[in-house]
């Protein structure tokens, strides 16, 4: 199959816009809780009706008109993810202004390039830190006139200034947005060059959420429950939290990972987003946890999980030995991971990159599906998701309603549908690159089977060619090396090589239990990086990471790195992609090294 499309399910009229959604969802419940906010001490959750939340949302859009914002003015959000942000999100589009978010742990250079880039006139920042940034970035900014600080009280402040501003004045300006108004500017993390500016309009959102709700069914109807913890810089939580308003679901924030397990015990989640790498620590921190005693048991009710769900595929089902083994492996293991995950998570929802089989039948064999799911900032998050009444592990869904997916001849990922964007802010070149002959050429490669659902196979910019000319896409062998317990990173190399080779970094707060579980002393990263027993048992799992790939694409030698690629040291984008041109670069000679030398002039 080379295409696959879905009819468009959206009840809403073109014109319509997120102030449309807010406004029905206080209109049909508005008496009901929509937020739950922590309290100060961070012990329990307090809740926000709709007519509550749309009562802050007025006042503080008050203040914003009081502020010279203007319909179609830029206002930048620098924060982690906290209720505040979602409050000037929907304040600033009740205006008809232009929320742009900036990840909270973006440098002088980057906020300076984005407010620049969007001509930011207010820039919202959460505190002390990110105001020192912002005023260092100011100084090159003309546009940018106010900075407000969230921990100062930028809420009561900005409440303050709109006491004088007529209440009518935001109804009016509200009423005035319509679906072709651009919404937000959200830029690309960049793994080559400067971030692009994506601008993504009130329909982009309005049609994507409606036809998400009217797909999706139960996972986020009235009453479901979802605690947001990825940054609302990003597309897919700036998705959520728009999805939630109109579906009814509540909705909680919560801005510290290290306080995730706690925060997800206190607010029960029914539903969650996350990105592989969380359902990966969740599994490895589980299985260090269990410690040289329990580790037995724990892997044995793993293996029970994943035979479990493949299963539940199968016509015949578990057998009657099975089903006896998954109630015991239940009771003592699968309900102590379902309490981490707040005991009453049924549905998980995870993009950005592939979760691989394993944990897919690991986490449905526990109780919890994950609905693997693919999209770009570029498409307003997801396009295709896989369907509680269809889950299709190792694949990433079918398209939403009202989308269509077509693969080109070489492969790559087309999109069409009323949620793909308007164009790269200030990038002509660039749109009409991206946008031609009325589909979204996303880069990504990929593949349908005969039910329309779509397997990823790699991206064209990263195919490797070697000096035997096998085409290799590097992210099924990475994928699956990054699920070994004391993998941090992998970036395969091998172009104009005679075999493919991959450069590994070490997990430093796994590595230590898992020393402790094989009986292995303690050592830092880079001693680890020459154990014998570490590197033997990596080998291993570069060996079944192989196993989904033919011999010419396997990984035949392996470099372990001592310094691992983060965020802080530029290795990684905000949403930690790898940045793979910087890490060839800068490790050339580790990569000449693994293969004797560099590539051979002509070659």
């Amino acid at each position: 199959m080379h295409e696959s499309s879905a009819p468009d399910r959206c009840d809403y009229p073109p014109e319509a816009s997120i102030n449309t959604l807010l406004a029905d969802r206080v209109a049909s419940a508005g008496s009901a809780t929509l937020f739950e906010r922590q309290t100060a001490l961070g012990s329990g959750w307090v809740p926000v009706t709709a007519h509550e939340f749309k009562r802050q949302v007025d006042i503080t859009a008050r203040g914003l008109i009081a502020s010279g914002v203007q319909a179609g003015d830029r206002i930048a959000i620098m924060s982690r993810t906290r209720y505040e942000w979602t409050l000037m999100d929907f304040a600033a589009w009740a205006i008809g202004a232009v929320p742009v978010p900036v990840y909270e742990t973006s440098s002088v250079e980057q906020l300076q390039w984005i407010c620049s880039d969007a001509e930011v006139g207010l820039l919202i920042v959460e505190n002390s830190t990110h105001r020192s940034v912002a005023e260092q970035a100011q100084a090159n900014l003309p546009a940018l006139r106010d900075v407000l600080v969230l921990d100062d009280d930028a809420v009561v402040t900005l409440a303050r200034r709109g006491t004088e501003i007529d209440k009518d004045l935001v109804a009016q300006r509200s009423a005035a947005v319509t679906g072709s108004d651009l919404a937000t500017i959200i830029y690309t993390s960049g793994t080559t060059g400067r971030p692009k500016g994506v601008e993504l309009t009130h329909r982009n959102f309005v049609f994507l959420t409606r036809n998400g709700i009217a797909d999706l069914g139960d996972v986020c109807a009235p009453g479901k429950r979802t605690l947001l913890f990825m940054p609302l810089a990003h597309v897919f939580a700036r998705f959520i939290e728009v999805l939630c308003v109109t579906s009814g679901a509540v909705l909680g924030h919560t801005p510290d990972a290290r306080n995730l397990i706690p925060d997800l015990a206190s607010f029960r989640p029914t539903f969650l987003l996350a990105v592989p790498r969380v359902f990966e620590k969740v599994y490895n921190s589980a299985e260090q946890k269990a410690g040289p005693r329990k580790l037995k048991l724990f892997r044995w009710a793993a293996k029970v999980a994943i035979q479990y769900s493949r299963a539940t595929q199968t016509p015949q089902g578990p057998s009657v030995g099975l089903v006896a083994q998954h109630r015991i492996a239940s009771a003592l293991v699968f309900s102590k991971l379902r309490a981490l995950l707040g005991g009453h998570a049924e549905y998980a929802i995870s993009g950005g990159a592939p979760l691989g089989e394993r944990l897919g039948h690991f986490y449905r064999g526990i109780g919890l599906t994950i609905l693997e799911g693919y999209g770009l900032t570029e498409t307003c998050a997801p396009t295709v998701v896989n369907r509680p009444s269809l889950v299709k592990i190792g694949t990433v869904g079918a398209p939403f309603p009202g989308t269509s997916i077509r693969i080109a001849e070489d492969g790559e990922i087309l999109i069409a549908g009323d949620h793909v964007f308007r164009g790269y802010r200030n990038n002509e070149a660039a749109t009409s690159e991206a946008l031609q002959g009325g589909w979204f050429h996303t880069g990504d490669l990929g593949s349908l089977d005969d039910d329309g659902y779509l397997t990823i196979t790699g991206r064209k910019k990263e195919i490797i060619v070697t000096a035997g000319g096998k085409n290799v896409a590097p992210a099924v062998l990475e994928d699956r090396l990054r699920g070994h317990p004391i993998v941090s990173q992998v970036v395969v190399v091998g172009d104009q090589r005679p075999f493919i080779g991959a450069l590994i970094t070490l997990d430093p707060d796994m590595l230590p239990g898992w020393l402790q579980n094989h009986g292995l002393p303690p050592m830092d990263v880079s001693q680890a990086a020459d154990n014998e027993q570490v590197l033997a048992a990596l080998d291993r799992a570069v060996t079944r990471s192989n196993e989904a790939v033919s011999r010419a694409e396997s990984i035949r030698k392996f470099q372990v790195l001592t310094t691992d690629f983060t965020e802080a040291n530029g290795y990684l984008t905000p949403s930690m992609k790898v940045r793979r041109q910087q890490v060839l670069r800068d490790f050339a000679g580790t990569i000449d090294d693994l293969y004797g030398g560099p590539v051979a002039a002509g070659e």
